[in-house]
């Protein structure tokens, strides 16, 4: 229950947070979030990271519909049942369901977190949730996943 909560609040922030941006800025306008590091853009993308399948938004859609079903999945079954692996993917799940209401409702994913110290594509917080959750993940399964437990070669052996 507590993986759910978290996935819905994931989402419910980065909802919340494009809506506000979507509200209060126009289409390209920028404003300083963080001086010479950070500020907030509204861009509309119809693509993934670095306009990779630009204007395929059908595709990125369905892509991003199969991986929430495949991240729940995992999720339900505890196919990793550790705390760190479940709250992980949960942070996945959490950016490829905020990406896809964007997709799905709007036909674009709102972005709006624009590095200014380096160039870099806006990003939003779904996008955030996707890469940090995704990086802690792989962290978690290289060096962490089984270590300790008892029966770690006869699970090593099952996969």
């Amino acid at each position: 229950m507590i993986y759910v909560l978290f996935v819905v609040a994931l989402v419910a922030l980065d909802q919340l947070v494009k809506f506000l941006v979507r509200t209060n800025l126009a289409l390209g306008e920028g404003v300083p979030f963080l001086p010479h590091i950070l500020q907030l853009t509204y861009v509309q993308n119809t693509g993934a990271a670095f306009s990779l399948f630009e204007n395929h938004t059908w595709i990125l859609t369905l892509i991003s519909l199969a991986v929430s079903i495949l991240l729940a999945v995992l999720l339900v079954r505890r196919v990793f049942p550790h705390p760190v692996a479940m709250f992980t993917l949960s942070a996945v799940l959490a950016g490829a369901v905020g990406n896809l209401i964007d997709r799905a409702f709007l036909g674009y994913v709102t972005d709006m977190f624009q590095t200014l110290f380096i160039t870099f594509p806006v990003f939003n917080v779904a996008d955030i949730c996707v890469v940090v959750g995704g990086i802690a993940f792989c962290v978690y399964y290289l060096f962490f996943d089984g270590k300790g437990e008892k029966g770690h070669d006869a699970a090593a052996a099952d996969r």
